[in-house]
């Protein structure tokens, strides 16, 4: 399995990723500079966490027009797995391969912490790797990750249980239905706000994150 880490400007989890992809996994890793626009060699697609473009107008806004992001949408239209983690949950939600928007936190504060998540469904690639209903702590960093969306596309992603991470106890950022993570209709596009590739080492404390990588990387082998 190949994986594919975007690296746009101000992209400053890239090389995180990579190390679980590359060196815990050990699976073929590429770095991919937005203006690619050849990505037929990847199986996997991750937008990383930063600042891309700065967060300029709206987080993930320009970056939604990079080059490589055409080649994206293609990979997802096509069944392919895309994951997008904190400034990429962003960018794939201005891209429209997911709904709803990332906005400014409830207490306009960039909050940067660890916290609890449940893991509300385990019966898609990403998450299979999880108990079902387990509860599991990943780091945060942002300032705009508040989840929201209107009533009919909250009552849609219930309704076909998109919701994949929930937050447990204090919502940290006031994201409506506590929401954490989401994956398209299809469920092969999963954004997410916590950090999974930040809890995926002993060393740094957790490795809650790397139950992620893994289950994915057991599920699509087992497929092949």
């Amino acid at each position: 399995m190949k994986f594919g880490v975007i690296v746009f400007p101000g992209s400053n989890c890239d090389r995180d990723v990579a190390y679980v992809t590359r060196d815990l996994l050990k699976q073929p890793t590429r770095m991919v500079w937005h203006q690619e626009t050849d990505i037929c060699d990847l199986d996997i697609i991750i937008i990383p966490g930063g600042f891309s473009y700065g967060d300029y107008l709206r987080c993930g806004a320009i970056a939604r027009f990079s080059p490589v992001m055409q080649q994206v949408v293609e990979h997802a239209q096509k069944g392919k797995l895309v994951l997008g983690i904190c400034n990429g949950f962003q960018v794939l939600t201005e891209a429209g391969l997911l709904p709803g928007a990332l906005v400014k936190n409830r207490d306009l504060h960039f909050i940067c912490d660890r916290v609890p998540v449940k893991v509300e469904r385990t019966n898609l690639r990403w998450t299979q790797g999880y108990p079902k209903d387990e509860r599991i702590t990943l780091p945060i960093a942002h300032g705009e990750g508040r989840f929201y969306a209107d009533a009919a596309t909250l009552s849609q992603l219930e309704d076909h249980d998109q919701v994949l991470f929930r937050y447990e106890g204090d919502n940290p950022n006031g994201s409506l239905n506590n929401i954490a993570g989401i994956c398209n209709r299809q469920g092969n596009v999963l954004g997410m706000m916590p950090h999974p590739e930040r809890a995926s080492d002993p060393m740094l404390g957790s490795s809650d994150g790397l139950k992620l990588f893994q289950g994915l990387l057991e599920k699509v082998t087992a497929s092949v």
